[in-house]
């Protein structure tokens, strides 16, 4: 009787294991099966993602998702979309990474698994230089001031938690932001520091300032779907890659000079 009972546990065990390694590399499996990886990408937050003249998507998060996809075998697919809609693409299973300036907090890593931080950002100021001494005499926290930033964005949760008073206006896109603060609709725009650097430096003639201090530390990552082998490899490749210096190789390209500008539409 013993036997048998000890016999029947061990197939348990065994088949849980089984069946538990199996699980967790079947969405891996099917990635590998069909030979492609999709990728989610906003398209508009450059230098970690923009769309080139011809329509390609380059940047950052480009090169990094690009790499994956080569380690792998894979071809690439980049699947463009306003940023609220990445995460759920994600869990809908449409794409099988988002690789987009996302930032790893604890209320979107209870939706998806990320892998990371590939790059340390933090929330920067751009506004235009007429209203620099206005945003140092009053702060941002003020009625005075109306504000743009990316719907779904920590961004949105920066200005709200950091300058209720001011009235925010939310864009569904940095080019729709963009457009808001050009035409005196808002007086600053919140985003990324580096995307802030980047428009001021690109836009001179719009005579833009950029605030000299990060609002927020934001450790970027790349959500990924939920399976265990599927998260480890890429894990693997980011320390890989990371280890190497190659990262470091590609935050140079794309932060630490202008000549890629010339692959932007006008």
């Amino acid at each position: 009787m013993k036997n048998r009972l000890l016999c029947a546990i061990v197939v348990f065990v065994f088949s849980l294991v089984f069946n538990g390694t199996a699980s967790a590399g079947a969405i891996f499996d099917s990635i590998l099966k069909k030979g492609e990886l999709v990728v989610g990408v906003s398209g508009d937050q450059a230098p970690l993602n923009a769309l080139s003249k011809e329509g390609s998507v380059i940047g950052l998060d480009a090169d990094i998702a690009k790499l994956i996809a080569a380690n792998l075998n894979l071809k690439i697919r980049f699947a463009k979309m306003q940023f609220s809609e990445l995460l759920p693409a994600l869990q809908a299973g449409k794409v099988d990474m988002v690789i987009s300036g996302m930032s790893m907090t604890p209320v979107r890593n209870t939706k998806v698994p990320f892998v990371g931080p590939y790059f340390i950002s933090g929330k920067g100021i751009l506004l235009k230089i007429k209203n620099v001494e206005m945003l140092k005499k009053e702060g941002i926290n003020s009625e005075k001031f109306k504000i743009t930033t990316l719907k779904g964005s920590t961004s949105q949760e920066v200005v709200e938690n950091g300058a209720p008073k001011a009235k925010l206006i939310l864009a569904g896109s940095y080019d729709e932001a963009l457009n808001l603060l050009y035409n005196d609709k808002v007086d600053i725009l919140i985003a990324d520091y580096p995307y802030c650097a980047y428009i001021a430096s690109r836009y001179s003639e719009k005579e833009l300032a950029v605030g000299d201090t990060k609002l927020s530390f934001e450790p970027l990552g790349i959500a990924v779907r939920e399976d265990a082998l599927y998260i480890n490899a890429v894990d693997n490749f980011l320390k890989l890659i990371t280890g190497t210096g190659e990262l470091e190789l590609i935050r140079q390209k794309w932060f630490s000079n202008r000549e890629w500008f010339k692959l932007l539409p006008n």
